[in-house]
């Protein structure tokens, strides 16, 4: 009797150690274990609020982009396990979120989708040297360590690009700009667009802001504009606003030609709005769904297939930045039972070191800052649906 007591008792003891060890291998804050089997991908964006369109489709993108993967054998033969968390676009929402993806084992994070939050996300991510790759958050800031990295275009660059192909394409001589001062990513362009403008030979002869408390009446600066005798209206806002300012400048008579960027996208799926009023819109974009290459036309496919929705440009991004992980991630031949750092530090360095053909542009490569280079792609609305625009 006394025999199969003490045999029960190191059979428990033995039970509890390997329990132990078990739950020491689920995933803790170094993310790394000798049993991980799997590489732990998160996600942090906006699925509520305002800005959900972007954050929704974001999540969409890269679950797609991990599916495929995964049926097609993983990353170094792992298979990817992939978590989102909304962060409603708040920034104490989005650290809350980077916190419980660490607790629940993340390795890498693609995100965060909008760039307040992910200015606020990196410095976690920095002090963790956790890898970060944002498929969207274009403001400097929001990659401003050697750990993070980005897929869009940052705010500079599309001033930049849109004022090059304003002028290069000679669309106007004369341009107004309306923009969102207390947004980073509105004003950021602004300052960048003003700076090349002048630089090009464009003459910016109306400069109005709105903030974020002023965001539903236009009068006063599309009046200002219009007397300026402005030939273009550059908008570096997101849709929301664009469409009020289309609509408010038909009611005054005020018709010149718009220009935008990639915060315009979506625009024509807001409900309620009127798509005529956009006809003949441009903006800068690295993705549309009408595109006619083989690649586009797979993708856009089985995103309806799987969500029942026409992706734009943000899944595209975020698509995308799946297949860079995995890239790089096999370039600097990553195992899962790297931790955090071991992991992060040889992303860095096979990052520099890769060249990616995605929906988002080919050729594109990434310098140690974390920026891509890659050409922007412009699109016109014509008959309620985008039309690449060839520069001439």
């Amino acid at each position: 009797m006394k025999m199969l007591k003490k045999a029960a008792s190191v059979a428990l003891a033995s039970a509890l150690v390997l329990s132990m060890a078990a739950c020491g291998s689920s995933g803790g804050s170094d993310g790394g274990s000798s049993d991980a089997d799997t590489f732990k991908i998160g996600g942090i964006g906006p699925t509520t609020g305002d800005n959900a369109i972007y954050g929704t489709a974001v999540k969409n993108g890269i679950q797609l982009a991990v599916d495929e993967i995964n049926e097609a054998g993983g990353i170094n033969g792992y298979q990817i396990e992939y978590k989102f968390e909304d962060d409603q676009s708040d920034s104490e929402k989005s650290v809350n979120a980077y916190n419980t993806l660490k607790d629940w084992g993340m390795q890498m994070l693609v995100g965060t989708v909008t760039s307040t939050p992910c200015t606020a996300v990196v410095e976690e991510s920095h002090a963790d040297n956790m890898f970060q790759l944002t498929p969207s958050a274009t403001a400097v800031e929001s990659i401003q360590y050697d750990n993070a990295f980005r897929m869009c275009f940052s705010d500079p660059n599309q001033g930049k690009a849109s004022a090059d192909y304003i002028s290069e394409n000679g669309l106007a001589s004369k341009v107004a700009v309306i923009y969102n001062s207390s947004d980073t990513y509105s004003s950021g362009i602004y300052q960048r667009f003003v700076e090349e403008a002048e630089s090009v030979g464009l003459e910016v002869v109306a400069a109005e802001a709105f903030t974020a408390d002023s965001k539903t009446d236009f009068s006063v600066q599309l009046q200002k504009a219009k007397d300026s005798g402005a030939e273009l209206v550059f908008l570096p806002i997101y849709y929301q606003e664009a469409s009020l300012i289309l609509a408010q400048a038909d009611r005054i008579g005020f018709d010149p030609a718009w220009f935008g960027c990639d915060g315009m996208d979506g625009l024509l799926a807001l409900e309620g709005f009127d798509a005529e009023l956009a006809e003949g819109l441009m903006f800068l974009t690295p993705f549309t769904a009408d595109a006619e290459d083989e690649a586009t036309q797979t993708f856009v496919a089985d995103f309806e297939a799987a969500f029942e929705d026409t992706p734009n440009q943000f899944a595209a991004d975020a698509y995308d930045c799946i297949y860079v992980i995995k890239e790089a991630a096999e370039k600097a031949e990553l195992t899962p039972d790297m931790d955090i750092s071991e992991m992060c530090d040889a992303m860095k360095a096979a990052m520099t070191e890769i060249t990616i053909d995605g929906l988002t542009g080919k050729q594109i490569t990434w310098g140690e800052d974390g920026e891509p280079s890659k050409q922007p792609t412009v699109v016109v609305v014509e008959g309620g649906a985008y039309k690449v625009l060839q520069a001439e």
